[in-house]
């Protein structure tokens, strides 16, 4: 299933993701630093969700409470919750 999230506190302003059995795919920043949320999206495809929220959970960006990364999982965490 398909999902977007639309983030708070980051350079980024929304996420695209898929989840399937567990398994994240096809993840698309929409803003942002571009090589960083490329990268970001290249290393978590294929990974089991539960695994990309115990990496990239709490990772802040500079002085803000936030980052692209940690956007991510509670865009997760949402979709999780959506099922």
């Amino acid at each position: 299933m398909k999902y977007t999230y639309y983030t708070q506190g980051t350079c980024s302003q929304a996420i695209e993701f898929e989840i399937e059995d567990g398994v994240l795919h096809h993840v698309r920043f929409y803003g942002g630093c571009s090589g960083n949320t490329q990268g970001v999206a290249s290393l978590v495809e294929g990974m089991k969700v539960e695994e990309v929220l115990a990496r990239l959970e709490g990772i802040r960006c500079g002085f803000k409470s936030t980052s692209c990364p940690d956007q991510l999982t509670r865009a997760i965490r949402q979709a999780m919750g959506e099922k």
